[in-house]
């Protein structure tokens, strides 16, 4: 789950991590009344969508004036802001941060993930802030910083002297920056997030270490315990096929092929956009339904497909462990009857219930086509959708 930026601060300053004053507008005359509580005599108003780039896309500006934040709040509100990330459709900016100038001496880059080559979090840091870090790694891989933290220590003062004096800082800096990174660890710990990035960090004209910029993402399945973090959930900023997977239990992610996939467990899942690949197409979504999907569950997913104009065809990938192939069938038949499939199927089954499962397809009417294994089900649509060009 992603968050905006003036949510991410607030929940950073809780844990002692400095940032700028602000205030968040979703109309012009409440972003002149955040800038004349914050006092100037320079003000940025920044766009807030779930995606990076706002300032190249014309999403930050810096005004002198009381009148320019409200002229600026009011162009920026309702526009569509296109970035590298948001694809070319862009989104729509409901709300804005006004937040107060900053006398900038240096920009860095400083982030917390969980690494899967370490298995551990670490620490990246960077002197080339206010850049795609994506990019910093592609042309210059040697200004990036990285430390791995041991789960059995966590985050410990060295760890954190390490990045400050490999960003160049000096003196008191050292010491901020310290406090600064232990405060940030404990925010990523105990917030269960997935990334923390602040992008830039900056050094103020007076030395001070300073949040300019931040980024939170979160472990969804650790959301339970964060009833309070939930509810910043910003549904607008989300796909909405996305949304209503989660609504009934699905996982569920849009890409950009041409071929849906419903499948039963993340490994297979992944195995089957691979095998989609390796014979030539591109997988339209990752679907993953559960071990103990229903078939109200299944019909559901189904929907979620068609949904996707890019969809030219149906890859149905199911293992019947805990999942009853019978079950997998009546959903498969039930949803294809109901949206009136219009493009290519192929379902594997294997599993409970399997000759059941395949009974309930071929007796159903509707052109269904069995494959015997993933390789053979992954040919087929391959080759189904091509003949339906």
């Amino acid at each position: 789950m992603n968050i905006h930026e003036y949510q991410a601060k607030a929940l950073l300053k809780r844990f002692g991590v400095t940032v700028p004053r602000g205030g968040v507008a979703y109309t012009a005359e409440e972003a002149e009344t955040v800038a004349r509580d914050l006092g100037g005599p320079i003000w940025v108003v920044k766009a807030q969508i779930h995606a990076g780039g706002r300032g190249k896309a014309g999403g930050v500006k810096v005004v002198k004036s009381l009148d320019a934040v409200k002229e600026t709040a009011d162009k920026m509100l309702g526009m569509t802001l296109v970035t590298h990330q948001t694809g070319p459709t862009g989104k729509e900016v409901k709300r804005v941060y006004i937040e107060e100038g900053c006398d900038i001496k240096r920009e860095l880059y400083l982030g917390m993930l969980v690494d899967r080559a370490t298995s551990r979090v670490t620490i990246m840091a960077s002197t080339e802030g206010g850049m795609e870090i994506e990019e910093v790694a592609a042309k210059t891989p040697e200004k990036i910083l990285k430390v791995a933290i041991d789960p059995a220590s966590g985050v410990q003062p060295f760890h954190a002297r390490e990045i400050a004096f490999g960003l160049g800082l000096e003196g008191k800096q050292v010491q901020v920056a310290t406090k600064f990174i232990v405060s940030l660890a404990q925010a990523f710990q105990e917030l269960d997030a997935s990334i923390v990035e602040i992008n830039p960090l900056v050094v103020t004209g007076s030395g001070d270490i300073v949040c300019l910029d931040a980024k939170i993402n979160f472990d969804d399945n650790a959301l339970y315990r964060h009833k309070d973090i939930e509810e910043l959930r910003d549904e607008d900023e989300e796909d909405p096929a996305e949304l209503e997977a989660g609504r009934h239990g699905l996982n569920y992610v849009k890409l950009d092929g041409n071929i849906g996939c419903m499948v039963n467990g993340a490994g297979l899942a992944m195995a089957t956009m691979d095998i989609i690949k390796l014979y030539g197409s591109s997988p339209a979504n990752f679907l993953d339904v559960g071990g103990g999907a229903t078939r109200e569950r299944v019909t559901t997913a189904f929907k979620l497909i068609l949904s996707d104009p890019n969809v030219e065809g149906i890859l149905v990938n199911i293992f019947g462990g805990i999942m009853r192939c019978d079950v997998i069938a009546e959903g498969v038949v039930a949803a294809a009857r109901e949206v009136s499939l219009h493009v290519p199927l192929v379902v594997r089954l294997e599993g409970t219930n399997v000759a059941l499962g395949k009974k309930i397809m071929a007796d159903s009417g509707l052109p269904i086509l069995s494959a015997d294994n993933l390789a053979d089900a992954a040919q087929k649509i391959v080759q189904a959708v091509k003949e339906a060009v």
